[in-house]
C-alpha cells in the first residue's frame, strides 16, 4: 500500500518566509494534483518553540547558516522560523490539506532539531511515523515538499532504514542548496536506494 508524504510546505519555507526555499511555492499545484491520486496523505509540519536551539538568535555572536557542534553532531543555525502559533508555521494557503489524515509535527523539543519525518536529529527520538505506517500496512512512501536537501533527504534516508520503499517525486520537491548541499543530497539518496519518479509518471 502506498501513501503520499508532504514535507513542510509551510509559509516560512515559501517565498516571503523567514527561511524561504527558492521557488518553494512553485511545486504546490503539482502536489495538489498528486493529493487527488492518493488515498493516504501524511503531512509534516516544522513546529518550533520560541528560542529553539537551532535558531542562530539563541546563540550569542552566531549568524544564520553558521554551524555549531552539539551532542548529536553538527547543527546548522537557522533564522527563526516556523515558530509555534505564527503565520510562518502555517501550511501554505494554496496547499490542499483537506485529505490529510495525519500531521507529524517535528522540532518541537527545544534542545533537538528535527529534519526527518521519522527521527529527531539525535537519530534516537522517534516521531511515531514508523508505527503509524506499519499499522496502516503502508510499504511505499511517495515524498514531496521542502527542502530537498534537508527535511526531504533525511526523511527518505531514515525511511529506507526503517524498511520502507521511499520514492521521491522529482518535480514536486525544491531545495535550499547551501554550499553544494543539493547535489550532495541527490547523491546520498541515490546511493541509499531512493526510487526517483515524477508526477507525470504517477498521474498517467
Amino acid at each position: 500500500m502506498k501513501a503520499l508524504l508532504i514535507v513542510d510546505i509551510q509559509n516560512d519555507f515559501c517565498p516571503g518566509g523567514a527561511l524561504a526555499v527558492p521557488d518553494g511555492d512553485a511545486i504546490i499545484p503539482t502536489v495538489n494534483q498528486l493529493i487527488e491520486h492518493f488515498d493516504v496523505i501524511i503531512q509534516t509540519q516544522d513546529w518550533h518553540p520560541e528560542g529553539h536551539s537551532s535558531f542562530a538568535s539563541s546563540h550569542e555572536g552566531k549568524e544564520p547558516y553558521n554551524t555549531i557542534e552539539v551532542e548529536y553532531g553538527s547543527q546548522v543555525l537557522w533564522p527563526d522560523h516556523c515558530v509555534q502559533g505564527t503565520n510562518g508555521a502555517e501550511f501554505h494557503s494554496e496547499l490542499n490539506t483537506l485529505k490529510s489524515q495525519v500531521i507529524i509535527r517535528k522540532g518541537f523539543r527545544k534542545a533537538i532539531d528535527s529534519y526527518s519525518t521519522f527521527f529527531e536529529n539525535d537519530q534516537e527520538t522517534t516521531t511515531g511515523l514508523t508505527g503509524y505506517l506499519q499499522q496502516r500496512g503502508i510499504t511505499d512512501l511517495y515524498t514531496v515538499g521542502l527542502a530537498t536537501d534537508f527535511c526531504v533527504k533525511w526523511s527518505i534516508l531514515d525511511g529506507i532504514d526503517e524498511g520502507f520503499t521511499m520514492h521521491i517525486v522529482e518535480d514536486a520537491v525544491k531545495g535550499i542548496d547551501l554550499n553544494g548541499s543539493l547535489d550532495a543530497a541527490w547523491k546520498e539518496m541515490k546511493e541509499k536506494g531512493v526510487r526517483i519518479t515524477d508526477s507525470e509518471e504517477i498521474l498517467k
